[in-house]
């Protein structure tokens, strides 16, 4: 687990200690981390697993599953890389360079690299596909609005699941869509090309997200939230369990579910 001392990473282990298809083999943090040294499982509020908290990579790694943060995103892909080792990418928030180093490390290694690890989630992003397909030419026109929540904490907005939700619907609608990030002074009406981003930080929201597809007389709200970081964490361990027999190939959460595209 790299980031393995983060809010995800202790979640990871704590739920693959449980897990008797999975042994923690390493928890990587940075070199600066003041706990480096520690149990892994103590750390993560579990039984010792005789497993140091470490800056460095060991060896006898299987999979990797990284949940740190986008300063550390491009080592942990160049390690994977060089050492051939299937890659759960599951840290938010990186930028368009990062991205495309994770989609060109799965011409070398399997990698999943999915915006959200969550079983709810990709099961709505799959419905929000449906229903702007279907609603796409509706008369009186589709408005399409994506509210998203998290934690205090969150360092990035709109959320990566948030902008994902937007590609998606995006992709079932005819003809061309610009993206408005919140609204503010006389702007005029809604324009029929918009899918909308709205960002709300507020305690310690895990995370929550509604799609909105308003027409004229009716809507449809699609609703999808998390009351703990488990189900991040419980896909993440399901991605890896898939991905550690894939070929080479950059993968998404939808192939891990079985889900089409």
């Amino acid at each position: 687990v790299h980031g393995a001392a983060g809010r995800m990473g202790r979640r990871v282990i704590a739920l693959a200690s449980t897990d008797p298809s999975f042994q923690i083999s390493a928890a990587i943090e940075h070199t600066d981390y003041p706990r480096l040294g520690e149990d892994a499982g103590v750390i993560a509020g579990i039984a010792p697993l005789d497993v140091p908290l470490v800056s460095h990579w060991p060896t006898g790694i299987d999979v990797v599953i990284d949940c740190s943060l986008p300063t550390a995103v491009g080592s942990c892909v160049q390690h994977c890389e060089a050492s051939k080792l299937p890659l759960v990418m599951a840290t938010t928030g990186l930028s368009d360079a990062l991205k495309a180093a994770v989609a060109e490390a799965g011409h070398l290694i399997p990698v999943v690299f999915a915006p959200s690890m969550s079983l709810a989630v990709n099961l709505t992003m799959k419905l929000a596909q449906q229903t702007a397909e279907t609603l796409r030419n509706v008369p009186g026109g589709l408005d399409i609005e994506i509210i998203e929540r998290h934690h205090r904490f969150k360092a990035d907005a709109p959320s990566g699941t948030a902008l994902r939700f937007g590609e998606l619907i995006a992709e079932k609608l005819d003809g061309p869509t610009r993206q408005v990030h919140g609204r503010h002074g006389e702007l005029g009406q809604r324009t029929r090309n918009e899918i909308g981003f709205h960002a709300v930080r507020v305690g310690d929201n895990p995370g929550e997200h509604s799609i909105v597809f308003g027409m004229l007389g009716e809507r449809i709200e699609l609703n999808v939230a998390a009351s703990n970081r488990d189900c991040y964490a419980s896909g993440a361990l399901a991605a890896a369990k898939w991905l550690s027999r894939k070929p080479a190939g950059l993968y998404n959460m939808f192939d891990v579910l079985g889900l089409k595209s």
